[in-house]
């Protein structure tokens, strides 16, 4: 495995992992493209990538099959005469291992040639491991044609689209195949055929406006190679651009790289960066929400007042399902609010249900815990406060007995019976009012615990039904953008670019009486 091979494998799986994660909240049209483009990728590393697959295309009359022979330097494929019409794939590789790949590009055995051996001239030496396709016409009448054209573009390496003087502008190329390869510049060159029937003067114009058409279609920096099949010049720097593509292996493997790329972009696009969403900074909110809805602050004064006063049962109602639903909803969207449609579908199915929730709510404040009993001092104070008033009461009755002289005892008793009177009601008083204080106490933290726990099991239900759930697909969301970002090709591929040549000059040859000249070629787009 070379080290190409090892790069866009691991940049492939990482491609399908995203998908994987992704699923049904992917747009069918987004899920299709990207798995298409998985499958297609892996398809293409399992022949590896040491053959640089190069296609000639483009519409009938352009001259390709012509061109295919020039390169080849042989007579093999089919060149039209009553109608210059190429209807199969034909194939010219130079390699004797290429049998696997051109099946896998369905080209039929008949329709092949080898040119590897001893026979071969040094100057092919070159183009080791190219495999040179002439693909039918993709504007043909015939729908079996493009259909052909369609699957194997798709799969090749380089693209050379050949275009003729008269059709170069022809809308079918420029929208139904041009524009849709934006993205794929340093995979693609634009050979502009029979350029000897364009006058001399005329040609660089010619060349200039095919550019122009280009960069319209957003692929700026195509190189344009001026050539002539029928007389074979500007072949040898097109053939020299072929050399470089070969000899630079990591262009055997940008097909593939451009289409993980885009794959990837297409993904990234499916996945925002930024998904502002805190679950700690929204539970406060929500939990006050639910214990509103609860009654838990109701519950929680109506155990106070049982502590403070010695009776009452209070009890949790059923909560309010409107509340319960409408908190829900906010956390939806709240959540959601960067997510794509997709996204947006799935948590809404991956968080429980306000049924469930209010259930659980019910549930969870069952378990709280509403103590009623008063403090554990409270009888043993009771009734020492209730002992010191009697006794208050009976040295009060002996006091004022012995100071109106029916309880015979001197001055000094009265008053040693009147101060512990005294005394013994100042004990029960004080002891009654701080028993009231020690209930006081006992009340509020008895609420505050109430409170507490009612939030704290309030707080575990949201992290259970909503909060898990979310995070769980937040961080499965960015996991996919992570995937995605690491599937990106971060080295930029390398333009084409054409040697420079002559062939836009006289040494092309001028035009024979009767050939079409640059104004009546110039066709108009669509």
């Amino acid at each position: 495995m070379t080290s190409q091979d090892a790069v866009l494998r691991v940049r492939t799986e990482d491609l399908a992992r995203a998908l994987e994660v992704s699923g049904s909240r992917l747009d069918d049209n987004v899920f299709g493209r990207i798995a298409t483009a998985v499958a297609s990728v892996r398809e293409r590393l399992a022949l590896g990538v040491d053959h640089t697959v190069v296609a000639l295309a483009g519409g009938t009359g352009s001259g390709k099959s012509s061109m295919f022979n020039k390169i080849s330097r042989l007579t093999f494929a089919d060149v039209g005469v009553k109608r210059p019409t190429t209807a199969k794939v034909t194939a010219c590789a130079w390699s004797d291992d290429a049998a696997a790949l051109l099946d896998w590009l369905g080209v039929e055995r008949e329709r092949r040639i080898t040119r590897a051996g001893e026979l071969d001239a040094a100057d092919e030496d070159g183009l080791a491991g190219l495999v040179l396709l002439d693909l039918p016409d993709h504007d043909s009448v015939e729908p079996g044609h493009r259909d052909i054209v369609n699957k194997v573009l798709p799969l090749v390496d380089l693209l050379v689209w050949v275009v003729d003087p008269q059709k170069y502008a022809d809308d079918a190329l420029h929208s139904g195949y041009l524009r849709e390869s934006v993205g794929l510049e340093a995979s693609m060159v634009v050979a502009l055929n029979q350029m000897d029937t364009v006058p001399v003067g005329q040609r660089e114009t010619l060349v200039n406006d095919v550019k122009r058409l280009l960069r319209e279609d957003g692929l700026d920096g195509v190189p344009v190679a001026p050539v002539s099949a029928r007389t074979g010049a500007g072949l040898d720097e097109l053939r020299g651009l072929l050399e470089k593509v070969v000899a630079r292996r990591s262009v055997a493997a940008g097909r593939a790289a451009g289409e993980i790329e885009s794959a990837a972009l297409l993904l990234l696009d499916e996945t925002p960066a930024e998904v502002p969403w805190h679950t700690d900074a929204v539970l406060d909110r929500e939990i006050d929400a639910l214990a509103q809805a609860a009654g838990l602050e109701a519950v929680a004064r109506q155990v106070a007042a049982a502590v403070r006063n010695g009776y009452g049962r209070p009890e949790f109602p059923a909560p309010d399902p409107d509340a319960i639903a409408l908190s829900r909803a906010r956390w939806l969207t709240g959540a959601g609010d960067a997510l794509r449609p997709g996204w947006q579908r799935s948590l809404a199915e991956s968080v429980a249900s306000a049924e469930t929730i209010g259930a659980s709510v019910v549930a969870a404040l069952r378990g709280i815990t509403l103590d009623t009993s008063g403090p554990s001092s409270a009888k043993a104070m009771r009734r020492t406060a209730f002992a010191a008033a009697g006794v208050a009461v009976v040295m009060g009755v002996a006091t004022v007995l012995a100071a109106t002289g029916l309880l015979a005892v001197d001055q000094v008793w009265t008053t040693v019976l009147g101060v512990v009177a005294l005394l013994a009601a100042l004990v029960g008083i004080i002891l009654l009012l701080a028993l009231v204080q020690v209930r006081r106490t006992l009340a509020r933290r008895r609420e505050q615990a109430v409170v507490a726990s009612g939030r704290g099991a309030l707080e575990r239900v949201l992290v259970r039904t909503l909060g898990e759930p979310t995070q769980r697909l937040l961080d499965e969301h960015r996991e996919v953008r992570e995937l995605a970002q690491a599937a990106r090709d971060d080295s930029p591929a390398v333009r084409l670019e054409l040697a420079p040549s002559p062939t836009t000059g006289s040494q092309i040859g001028a035009p024979s009486p009767g050939m079409i000249r640059l104004p009546d070629a110039r066709a108009v787009r669509a």
